[in-house]
């Protein structure tokens, strides 16, 4: 039985990071005559573009995105205030419409549209408290506290994340529990069809990809773009691969080729932590992203044949 088209469908693409997702989104949007929300959790912030490899101005121009430049870095945002947003905002889109792409390899954030996420507890004393001694003692202060009170959530966060990294510990202290407890709630239900598509690439390719990607973002100027946002380094967004270490390099305490190989190996460990969280996740249909047409191809012969 084929897929009921009066029910909204919802396509998710997601992968690591420089595994296609932007190119391959936009062509499928392109023929399925529909939008794109962006879960990626840095691309909503309008000052940050080429440390975030947004879409291009002409890509954007192609086809309709939502959740990309709606944002200032001066904005505190969780995913929490996203999953409230674009719930509301894609009922809105499916009133006229009934497809729609959600892109972007951000796991938690994909995760609040599709399953929801735990109402955790908040204490922003605790929150200041944590960004206070993020800014004495540094990233790696941090990291070592979840370590201890939450191993199981420090394998999976993205530890160079200040702000996921002081979320977990705000919830570890207020609560005196593991951050990764309260991570087990029931699936929300939503009032879309949800389908999920996963791409991935051999190591080998995925790396080739990511040096070509940082090169291509140094050429770009990724220095400049992160030497006018000096002035807001300590702000949760900024703290974040690709900007991390070119403050370092900024304030002296590394070379600049040292600064562009620390991102290219801080990209890596980023898309292994991606792949383990979305390997977790049994729903998802894998993609071998070698060739574009091909991909595309795979896609719409699986969104022909949904069942309802």
């Amino acid at each position: 039985m084929q897929y009921n088209a009066k029910i909204p469908l919802l396509i998710v693409i997601s992968g690591p990071t420089a595994v296609g997702k932007t190119r391959l989104s936009i062509e499928l949007a392109k023929k399925n005559k529909t939008s794109i929300f962006s879960s990626d959790s840095r691309q909503f912030y309008k000052e940050m573009s080429i440390g975030t490899a947004k879409p291009s101005t002409k890509q954007l121009n192609e086809v309709s995105h939502y959740f990309i430049n709606n944002k200032s870095i001066n904005d505190i945002y969780s995913a929490g205030d996203y999953e409230k947003e674009i719930i509301i905002d894609l009922e809105k889109y499916f009133i006229n419409n009934n497809k729609a792409f959600l892109v972007g390899g951000s796991g938690m954030y994909v995760d609040a549209v599709c399953k929801g996420l735990d109402q955790l507890p908040k204490d922003l004393k605790i929150r200041n408290h944590l960004n206070t001694k993020l800014n004495k003692d540094g990233l790696e202060s941090l990291q070592k506290k979840l370590k201890q009170l939450d191993p199981i959530h420090y394998d999976k966060i993205d530890l160079n994340n200040s702000q996921r990294l002081i979320r977990a510990l705000e919830v570890c202290y207020i609560s005196s529990k593991p951050y990764s407890s309260f991570l087990k709630s029931e699936i929300k239900k939503r009032s879309f069809k949800i389908i999920k598509f996963l791409l991935h690439l051999d190591k080998e390719k995925l790396y080739s990809n990511i040096d070509q990607r940082v090169d291509k973002m140094v050429e770009d100027g990724l220095f400049e773009e992160v030497k006018s946002l000096r002035a807001f380094k300590n702000l949760n967004a900024l703290k974040t691969v690709g900007y991390n270490e070119v403050f370092n390099f900024l304030n002296g305490n590394i070379s600049k080729d040292d600064a562009i190989e620390l991102i290219k190996v801080n990209t890596k460990k980023y898309a292994k932590r991606q792949m383990t969280w979305f390997k977790k996740d049994p729903t998802y249909h894998w993609i071998e992203n070698t060739d574009i047409n091909q991909s595309i191809n795979e896609i719409q012969s699986i969104l022909i044949n949904i069942k309802a």
